[in-house]
């Protein structure tokens, strides 16, 4: 959500053979998790893995998103189309002294980002909204929703953790009433030209707000204000293209540096290659990359080889937390960064990652609104998941190519 103020650090950590009683090396493999998969699309399938679904993506922009909307068509149709409905309801947004339906707002928005807006992107949502059988205006409202939201984050390293491992933990906080958490999904995709990814995400979104790539660069996103400053690439896709395209932390920066950006944003950057990680606001009139446990206005309370992103109380808990934690931190104590105080109780779901191993682990809100704070953590590994192949005996649905809007 928005704030006026940001505070911003970063911190990595080092790994823990156990979560909550789970074996996080076992797990991570996907070894002690049953797997069954549901159905296959073109290149495309959709596992599931103890429960959580997982959709594998692969192809050309328009190929990946008929895959999601065909593999995900009911949750896709159900998420979408409440995410919509809930934007027509609700007076939530200000366009200057006018308060209008976040709908209206968002359909602005998506006029204004047009020719700034990669091609890519609409291809991509053109072949969900086909796949899905759903119409291509709604599915686009709701894949510019993430503009009009803004989120905290860390990484921690070297000497603040155990052995030095870099760890990048993401909080989150999203409107939980919404009921995203119930379309929770782990997307990994393969795209025809770019590095292949994992998206955190939720059924029927092509864009990203947490994710990590096969190079061992990861990203989370936390937003500011800027409200109205929208001339650029979208946030969630821009977020991607970072992915997509970022072999080092470096290239990642570069990707957001480059860009014409919108709003204000921050963002924690982290690769796992050369165990380095960053707080970066990447916003429409600023660029400015901050290292693990400098001192600057937005950081009042350095934390050697740490980088907090968070704003008021849950800033200073932070920097309590990893103070107290410092050089003794293992995976376990990393995901306890994590924990209310820290996480909002609109908490949708935290993340953290292992670059280095890619490994990485994800817990979601539930559907009576409990904080993704209180519940369990699920392991997953993504060169594990890029290795898995589709039971041939599963459903095939036919993948139909069209020439994308």
């Amino acid at each position: 959500m928005g704030f006026r103020v940001w505070t911003l650090g970063l911190v990595l950590l080092v790994h823990v053979a156990f979560v909550r009683g789970e074996d996080f090396r076992e797990s991570a493999a996907g070894v002690a998790a049953e797997s069954r998969t549901i159905a296959r699309c073109g290149a495309g399938w959709l596992e599931t893995i103890g429960g959580y679904p997982v959709l594998h993506l692969k192809g050309t922009p328009y190929e990946m998103g008929y895959q999601h909307g065909a593999l995900l068509k009911e949750a896709a149709t159900r998420n979408l189309g409440n995410i919509v409905q809930m934007m027509t309801e609700r007076e939530l947004v200000k366009l200057g002294p006018v308060a209008i339906r976040p709908r209206d707002a968002v359909r602005s928005i998506e006029a204004v980002q047009r020719k700034y807006v990669p091609t890519a992107y609409y291809e991509e949502i053109a072949g969900l909204a086909a796949g899905s059988q759903q119409k291509y205006e709604e599915v686009q409202t709701a894949n510019f929703l993430p503009e009009l939201f803004h989120c905290s984050g860390f990484a921690i390293m070297n000497s603040a953790t155990e052995d030095g491992t870099l760890y990048h933990g993401r909080v989150l906080d999203y409107a939980v009433d919404w009921g995203l958490q119930e379309h929770a999904v782990i997307i990994v995709t393969e795209p025809k030209d770019g590095i292949p990814f994992v998206n955190v995400s939720y059924a029927g979104f092509v864009g990203c707000v947490t994710g990590m790539n096969v190079e061992h660069v990861s990203i989370g996103e936390m937003g500011g204000g800027g409200i109205g400053h929208w001339t650029g690439v979208p946030m969630a896709w821009l977020v991607r293209q970072a992915l997509q395209q970022g072999h080092s932390l470096e290239e990642a920066i570069s990707v957001f540096e480059k860009s014409r950006r919108t709003c204000q944003y921050f963002y924690v950057v982290a690769d796992g290659e050369t165990n380095e990680a960053v707080g970066m606001e990447a916003s429409w009139n600023r660029f400015e990359v901050i290292r693990a446990g400098e001192k600057h206005a937005l950081l009042p309370e350095p934390v050697a080889d740490c980088a907090l992103l968070s704003a008021g109380d849950r800033y200073r808990e932070l920097v309590r937390r990893a103070k107290e934690g410092h050089g003794k931190f293992t995976a376990e104590s990393a995901l306890r960064l994590m924990d209310r105080g820290v996480a909002m109780k609109s908490n949708l779901h935290n993340v953290l990652f292992e670059p280095k191993t890619t490994r990485f682990w994800v817990s979601n809100a539930g559907p009576d609104k409990q904080p993704a704070a209180e519940r369990p953590y699920r392991a997953f590994q993504l060169t594990e998941l890029l290795d898995r192949r589709p039971d041939v005996k599963a459903a095939e649905i036919p993948l139909v190519v069209q020439a994308a809007r």
